[in-house]
């Protein structure tokens, strides 16, 4: 398995919690000033991909809901 495809099975088992509580990680240090700059960049560039993995989870939870409608039937959100 290349790297990339090690990357991609990692992030979609990573649940939103760990998600969240990696980007409170990040903000915390962020937050600190104690970091150098080129940390505090890749501390933002970290965030900025748990935020685009978490907005892609959402997505795709969003598209897996079913409503269902008054007669029984159910369709895809």
């Amino acid at each position: 398995m290349t790297e990339r495809e090690d990357k991609v099975q990692e992030d979609q088992e990573t649940t939103l919690e760990q998600l969240f509580a990696g980007l409170d990680d990040v903000v915390e240090k962020l937050e600190e000033g104690s970091t150098s700059l080129e940390e505090s960049f890749r501390l933002y560039q970290k965030g900025m991909e748990m935020l685009k993995m978490c907005n892609d989870k959402i997505d795709t939870v969003e598209k897996k809901v079913l409503i269902m409608e008054e007669n029984g039937e159910t369709h895809e959100f």
